[in-house]
């Protein structure tokens, strides 16, 4: 197996960070995913926008920038992080926030910081700026601020990002939709392999959407309304015969990628070996996915990590809870593992809700914390799956000795991707 190779060529995840409704640092996000607790609010007037059918979500309702940085960072970083990123789109707040958590996770020195690369996982990031924008333009006298020319890119994520860690190397935008978390850290996977640099940091912004944006996915019946529902019913339930569509989430994440040996020379954590990674076009444009894609993509993953199925203990399902495209992935995981298979499947997103581009890195983040504390998150949504023959994990966490993790993002145009992820460094003494 990959995991025989000297820590020289091997690569890990050193470092991670989360921000989402459902946690604001690892610990708890681990203790959140083992209880299989949802940050999804049936609540209509916690949704910054509202839309006829009622608009659930996992909002980030209460978020400061300066509370955040002054609970998570010391006061001298946490100072240069706001005086950096109090004007910027709620994109780059996010993104300076992870980013700055995961370098002090991984235990990056200043001079360390200064060699990394900055890879940002998304497109169109900030569509409600975009939107607010719009609707200032048309007043008499215009209102937009001469700011929005630079605070509506995505690429302000980056420069935010630089100015506020140090990180000075490199830095560009992997965009891919839903699937950008794991194009990105498959991208910083190869930046680091091929030599180009030591170490890479990886950040997945919270994707602001605008009311048009929430409005189009409802009516192509692809989000899900309110209703219908009532708390605590759950209105996300990816694999379950009464799922509705998705949930959006407002989340972010970040990841230091980085060879295993430079990890161990800080004596940082090594939360995960990345093994292997897929990714596969299924041809053609729109929403519409592809059982081959998707198979063709988990394949390459299991070949480039040379693994065989069997090897697998567990699967991230993409599974947003949409009507089609779970069950195209349940018969696309049914194609690749077979009926009776050892391996769990699980679905991050029921408790998160579907955080875009965000996802595959905060997928990224929660198969890291499984392999580490030795769980399988439960699926607290499932009642009745689309197909007995898949191996989901029930309504409680799985404690179980788990060694091998695969994590799926698809997403819209064909984009396939899969990552393979191994436990390095196994923490034993949680207290559950």
């Amino acid at each position: 197996m990959a995991t025989s190779r000297s820590p020289a060529a091997r690569t890990v995840i050193s470092g991670c960070a989360v921000l989402s409704p459902l946690a604001e640092d690892l610990d708890a996000f681990r203790d959140a995913l083992h209880r299989g607790q949802s940050a999804i609010s049936h609540d209509p007037v916690e949704a910054p926008v509202h839309t006829p059918g009622g608009l659930p979500g996992a909002w980030l309702r209460v978020f400061s920038l300066s509370a955040w940085a002054h609970r998570h960072l010391t006061p001298l970083a946490a100072d240069r992080l706001v005086r950096v990123a109090h004007r910027c789109a709620l994109p780059a707040q996010t993104a300076t926030c992870v980013a700055a958590s995961a370098i002090a996770d991984a235990r990056l020195e200043p001079a360390d910081i200064q060699g990394l690369v900055v890879l940002v996982a998304g497109n169109n990031l900030s569509l409600a700026q975009q939107a607010r924008a719009a609707l200032a333009a048309v007043r008499e006298p215009p209102a937009v601020r001469a700011s929005y020319a630079l605070d509506h890119l995505d690429t302000d994520c980056i420069g935010a990002i630089s100015e506020a860690t140090g990180a000075t190397a490199a830095g560009w935008t992997v965009g891919a939709a839903s699937a950008s978390g794991n194009a990105a850290l498959i991208q910083a996977w190869r930046t680091v392999a091929t030599g180009e640099a030591e170490r890479v940091l990886v950040v997945a912004p919270v994707t602001d959407l605008s009311l048009s944006e929430f409005l189009a996915y409802q009516r192509a019946g692809a989000m899900a309304t309110l209703a219908g529902h009532t708390d605590p019913d759950p209105v996300c339930a990816p694999f379950d015969r009464s799922r509705t569509g998705f949930v959006y989430g407002q989340g972010a994440a970040a990841v230091v990628v980085e060879r295993l040996d430079s990890a161990r020379s800080r004596s940082a954590p090594a939360r995960a070996e990345l093994l292997g990674h897929g990714q596969r076009l299924d041809g053609h444009r729109g929403a519409r996915p592809e059982v081959g894609g998707q198979v063709a993509a988990m394949q390459a993953a299991l070949k480039s990590a040379g693994l065989d199925v069997i090897d697998v203990d567990a699967v991230n399902a993409h599974a947003t809870g949409s009507l089609l495209g779970d069950e195209v992935e349940a018969a696309s995981l049914l194609a690749v593992f077979g009926e009776g298979s050892r391996v769990r499947v699980n679905a991050t997103k029921a408790l998160t809700g579907h955080c875009l581009s965000a996802a595959g890195l905060i997928e990224a983040v929660a198969c890291s914390l499984q392999l580490t504390y030795g769980f399988i998150h439960p699926n607290p949504a499932l009642r009745e799956p689309i197909d007995d023959r898949l191996p989901l994990v029930g309504r409680a966490a799985e404690e179980r000795e788990t060694r091998v993790m695969l994590s799926n993002s698809f997403a819209f145009s064909g984009i396939n991707t899969a990552v393979v992820l191994a436990a390095v460094d196994r923490e034993m003494t949680w207290r559950r």
